[in-house]
């Protein structure tokens, strides 16, 4: 199992490198990284990307609940974001511009303990390759294409509190209280 790296170290803010071959290297590497995921408890994980682990490649692996099968995306690149109105993104009011998108709360592994409102398009079409080498273009969508999106900024060197700030939106620092339970603190910036 890999240790999560959390900021700044600086492989989260390099280009990843893309995968030029699968070979037993990155199959390891993609073993590991999924026992780094579920060994991820509180929060529990739901993506990691590879510079998440102190490797800058091309490769996340996306878990969108505990009891699914963990899907590898290797040279991942979004082809198209759809701005579908959602109801989530219209009951946050957000301005009808904006409305096309919807805002979720985000944490990160490599980041506990912050949160924050992120707009992210609700379907994403996604060109990638899985772990036989197998080449993919599929589309996804609500939540699954959400931990797409934000893995994918991972591999351009991008955390969620960017995306937060340049939204304007508000970031959070959660504790636990004394019965076990997330409290949520705005961090003022």
């Amino acid at each position: 199992m890999l240790e999560i790296v959390s900021a700044p170290n600086p492989v989260l803010s390099q280009k990843a490198k893309p995968i030029a071959k699968i070979d037993k290297g990155i199959l390891s590497l993609i073993e590991e990284m999924k026992k780094s995921l579920e060994s991820a408890a509180d929060p529990v994980g739901v993506g990691l990307a590879a510079p998440q682990v102190g490797r800058a490649l091309k490769i996340f692996i996306a878990k969108p609940s505990l009891k699914a099968k963990p899907s590898v995306f290797i040279n991942p690149r979004i082809i198209s974001q759809k701005k579908k109105l959602s109801k989530a993104a219209s009951n946050a009011g957000e301005p009808e511009s904006a409305g096309r998108r919807t805002r979720k709360l985000e944490g990160c592994l490599s980041l506990p303990n912050i949160w924050g409102e992120v707009l992210r398009y609700n379907e994403a079409n996604v060109e990638f390759e899985d772990e036989t080498g197998k080449k993919h273009n599929k589309k996804f969508k609500g939540f699954l294409a959400t931990i797409i999106q934000h893995e994918i900024d991972h591999l351009n060197g991008i955390l969620f509190t960017k995306r937060v700030l340049e939204q304007n939106g508000t970031l959070y620092k959660s504790e636990k209280d004394e019965k076990g339970q997330d409290v949520f603190e705005e961090i003022k910036i």
